[in-house]
């Protein structure tokens, strides 16, 4: 399985507040529940799966069921892609029930079908989340969009059989970096080749001082770092434990950039808080403007592809004990912005998603958490 990195940055928290639905939250499920038909037959694949708000009729939202806001606002960052929905509707249809209860993919496929398919505004998640219960992920709690995003993204991978798609996925989605480690004593240095599922870019430099903008926060998780006093690594050549450096060189990107702001860390009393702060982040994002030759590793055609536009953002707002997620979302065949609230959906302008920045006053202000980037197509 895939890894989020912990550099560059305070420890992130994972916020679980243990509540339960209400009944009026049921009531609401059921009201405005339409169940997905079926296919009958194993070899059933959807004839034409485009992104959700991509329809001719409107945008779908999805209804929150139990504090089930960032689960919503990832959903719709997922089948917003219409390259992950091209990999979604060729995958295996599981043969048996109750199969089908527990296959996170097909169930994610049955849901982007009623979204396309319905007459309402929104639809319920309850299938799926049902389904990610039986994957003993803990649903009806507070979490933290990085790591859910990181679960679901795990579990449509693991689930998907066909080795081809598999591959198709991970192309999407998944960072290549180099890890260097060196004795700044000998000399020797080790190498270490990893994947990633998102960039986890601090806010604060290693003075504690606030980062001005994403490319600023992107220079700062690429630049080495010294490890001395009590973090010093034990050398084998030198037998004992030396200074080193520690880097990450940048090997490949994906044709979806996922770009993690770490908003949430440990302040001197040990307590998690927020990073309210304002942090611009660009339309059009190119790596070979922001990073130097030697925090790449990557040959000049893969560097050439490395511009990127602006896809989604998914916002938090509140503090680490409780909050709200929603997703700003670019279609991709119309070029407009969409707001996902939820069960409410209305189109934007680029000054909406401004105001996700965010501002150091506004507690409550909704703050860019999760930034995904698409690859630009060749002119």
């Amino acid at each position: 399985m895939l890894l989020m990195s912990h550099r560059g940055g305070h420890q992130e928290s994972k916020k679980k507040l243990e509540i339960s639905p209400s009944e009026t939250m049921k009531a609401e499920e059921e009201n405005y529940k339409e169940e997905a038909k079926e296919p009958k037959s194993e070899d059933w694949r959807s004839p034409s799966v485009f992104g959700a708000a991509d329809l001719k009729n409107r945008a779908v939202g999805l209804y929150n069921i139990g504090q089930t806001c960032c689960l919503n606002s990832l959903l719709q960052v997922f089948l917003m892609n219409i390259h992950f929905t091209k990999i979604l509707r060729r995958i295996s249809v599981p043969v048996c029930a109750t199969q089908k209860k527990k296959n996170v993919p097909y169930q994610m496929l049955l849901l982007l079908e009623k979204m396309q398919c319905g007459k309402q505004k929104a639809v319920s998640p309850r299938e799926l989340v049902l389904c990610l219960e039986a994957h003993r992920v803990t649903m009806f709690v507070q979490y933290d969009a990085a790591q859910l995003f990181l679960t679901l993204w795990n579990l449509l991978k693991k689930q998907m059989k066909n080795p081809e798609l598999v591959e198709k996925l991970s192309d999407l989605y998944t960072i290549s970096v180099q890890e260097h480690l060196a004795c700044q004593i000998c000399s020797s240095e080790t190498k270490r080749n990893s994947s990633m599922l998102s960039l986890p870019v601090p806010l604060l430099d290693s003075d504690s001082s606030m980062l001005k903008t994403l490319e600023k926060c992107l220079q700062c998780f690429f630049r080495p770092e010294e490890l001395t006093g009590h973090n010093m690594c034990f050398c084998e050549h030198c037998g004992k434990k030396t200074p080193f450096q520690q880097s990450v060189k940048l090997v490949h990107l994906p044709q979806t950039l996922t770009i993690h702001l770490k908003r949430f860390c440990f302040g001197r009393s040990a307590y998690i808080h927020k990073i309210s702060n304002c942090l611009p982040f660009p339309q059009d994002l190119d790596f070979n403007a922001v990073l130097t030759e030697q925090q790449c590793q990557a040959y000049d055609n893969e560097k050439a592809a490395w511009k990127y536009e602006l896809f989604a953002v998914v916002a938090h707002s509140g503090t680490t004990s409780y909050g709200h997620y929603c997703a700003y979302i670019r279609s991709l065949t119309e070029c407009k912005w969409y707001c996902f609230n939820d069960s409410f959906v209305e189109q934007v302008s680029w000054d909406d998603v401004k105001s996700t920045y965010g501002h150091s006053d506004l507690y409550w202000g909704q703050t860019a958490y999760l930034l995904f980037y698409m690859k630009k197509q060749p002119q």
